[in-house]
């Protein structure tokens, strides 16, 4: 699976996007080791707190699946129809990513056209995991 291709994926999921209220829609694909890619987008709630990202549909949805380890994850955003050029997870979805990742996993932002490729390390240093609670 290309870097291009995974984003490309992303972009085709934001356009299942539920955001009513924010009007920024979020599309992620994420790859399993096992090569099967997973798709999310954000679902918005209007009471807000249930909302739900792309990064953890698509990681919620590869878990329910049983996939348990993960490459990389593309994540496309921004206000209307238009694409930002950068999209960063939220700090949960950085939290519940190092759940299943290793900090050498692989977080692609922009677009299609113009993106960089991040480890989630550089995105969530000193992170907090399975580790820390032995």
């Amino acid at each position: 699976m290309t870097d291009l291709k995974l984003m490309e994926l992303a972009v085709e999921a934001r356009k299942n996007s539920y955001a009513p209220y924010s009007d920024f829609h979020v599309g992620a694909a994420l790859l399993g080791k096992s090569g099967r890619v997973y798709t999310g987008c954000n679902v918005e709630n209007a009471g807000y707190t249930p909302t739900n990202c792309a990064e953890r549909t698509a990681l919620f949805k590869a878990v329910s699946e049983g996939e348990r380890e993960f490459t990389a994850i593309a994540v496309v955003g921004g206000k209307g129809a238009e694409l930002a050029e950068f999209c960063a997870p939220c700090g949960v979805c950085r939290q519940v990513l190092a759940e299943f990742c290793d900090g050498d996993f692989r977080i692609l932002l922009g677009t299609p056209e113009k993106y960089s490729a991040h480890t989630l390390s550089e995105l969530l240093p000193y992170s907090f995991g399975k580790a820390d609670l032995k």
